[in-house]
């Protein structure tokens, strides 16, 4: 009876293995609204699909969910296309989403538009636009080298300005490698450095053949690029975002070149004008400077130069006259003061103050000395004192009234406990000591030598 039981796990895979070969559930078109969707950066998405009677559980690769061109968001209405099949592990049933679309609204107008917004607010399309060059040299131009848009470009450089230089770089203006072969040859027109203005330009189409100069990739070099940039994508009612984000936009690649260059017989009649008013001004400078000169040629200071510094003789003789005064007053100053130093050196003459100086030295000198013999004695008599005072407590003294010391082995002996029979001894006195054998030791009670 047991084997007609089967196990979960044999159940789920017979199921699953019904899904699987089913061909109908192999590329399943649904239709519904997002639900329990929560964006994980750089990995699989996990969400719902749901409409007003049933869900259904979705999950959609990185690989898949990596090409989508919108954002999905909690609640979108959309269409996508995937596989019905069941997940062992939780025993329900999913569909592998392949590809999605927003329902209503096409993809690629739905990632533009929040392109945009996205773009908008990190201020790509307010940030500050760079002057074209008025007179550019090197004009890059990144198109399609077939197409009719560098044939247009070279008809009006040629026809407007044909002194510039233009430098076709190909691209491809359509398809999925376009965008990344735009910001290539962006990025090696900024790396060559010696451009003055850069073209990017493609004729009109569907939004799809436009959409490489949608990309963020290309509106983000564009922003960073430091040559200034014209854009002509499309017809005049086309706008993408590399326009946009572009320092100059132009309707049509006849306006782009129209817009790089200016028109070379206008700007060699404008320098033809400015050439004949700066003659016509010079001529009149010329002219006031020959009148100014004629005026100066005539005045008084050519025609009577002495006349020029008279003045300044005059004020010359003043000043030096005044000098002269001024001079011989602090002359006569200085010869009262002389005179007046010369008197006080009279009156304190320095022989007196030498005399009465070395009859001071004398006393000095006297004092010193009595007050240095007095200072002698007196040490000395304290040195006297205290070599008596040593003299008295001095051993010799004391050993010189008939006391000694006895040593064993150069040891002091303080007390008889020292000794033992017929050990040898020494017995020191005041000129000399003589050696001795212990033959008897009697000790004294402590309070016969206290009494």
């Amino acid at each position: 009876m047991a084997e007609q039981y089967l196990t979960v796990t044999a159940l789920t895979r017979y199921l699953k293995r019904k899904f699987d070969v089913d061909p109908y559930l192999e590329r399943v078109y649904l239709t519904g609204e997002i639900s329990n969707f929560r964006l994980r950066a750089n990995a699989h998405q996990y969400f719902s699909l749901k409409d007003e009677g049933a869900k259904i559980s979705a999950i959609m690769f990185k690989s898949a969910f990596q090409k989508l061109k919108f954002q999905p968001k909690e609640g979108m209405k959309v269409l996508l296309v995937g596989r019905v099949s069941l997940y062992e592990n939780g025993g329900s049933y999913q569909i592998y989403v392949e590809h999605m679309e927003p329902d209503g609204v096409g993809a690629l107008y739905q990632a533009l538009a929040e392109l945009r917004e996205k773009l908008g607010k990190e201020g790509l399309f307010e940030g500050p636009k760079k002057i074209l060059p008025r007179y550019p040299k090197r004009i890059a131009v990144i198109t399609s080298p077939s197409g009719a848009v560098i044939r247009d470009i070279i008809t009006t450089v040629k026809r407007r300005y044909p002194i510039a230089q233009l430098v076709l770089f190909p691209t491809l203006v359509q398809g999925d490698k376009a965008a990344a072969d735009i910001v290539k040859n962006i990025d090696k027109v900024e790396e060559l450095g010696n451009f003055d203005t850069m073209i990017i330009g493609r004729g009109g189409g569907s939004i799809e053949d436009l959409w490489p100069f949608n990309e963020e990739s290309v509106a983000r070099v564009i922003y960073h690029a430091k040559t200034p940039i014209i854009s002509s994508v499309g017809h005049e009612t086309d706008v993408t975002i590399a326009d946009m984000v572009a320092d100059v936009r132009a309707a049509t690649p006849t306006a782009a070149a129209e817009l790089a260059v200016p028109v070379l017989n206008e700007e060699l009649l404008k320098i033809k004008d400015r050439q004949s008013r700066l003659e016509q001004s010079f001529l009149n400078l010329l002219q006031q400077k020959n009148e100014r000169f004629k005026r100066l040629k005539d005045s008084y200071v050519f025609n009577q130069p002495n006349r020029l510094y008279e003045g300044q003789s005059i004020k010359l003789d003043r000043v030096t006259q005044r000098l002269i005064q001024s001079t011989e007053n602090i002359f006569h100053q200085k010869q009262r003061l002389a005179q007046q130093i010369i008197a006080q050196f009279q009156q304190q003459s320095p022989v007196g103050k030498l005399r009465e100086a070395q009859q001071q030295w004398l006393f000095i000198d006297k004092s010193m000395k009595d007050n240095m013999n007095r200072y002698m004695k007196d040490k000395e008599k304290q040195f006297t004192s205290v070599v008596q005072q040593l003299d008295l407590l001095s051993p010799l003294k004391i050993m010189g009234r008939g006391y000694s010391y006895t040593t064993k082995e150069e040891q002091i002996v303080k007390s008889v406990e020292e000794l033992q029979p017929d050990e040898l001894i020494q017995v020191h006195y005041a000129d000399g000591f003589v050696k001795a054998t212990v033959n008897e030791i009697t000790k004294v009670k402590q309070s016969a030598i206290d009494g």
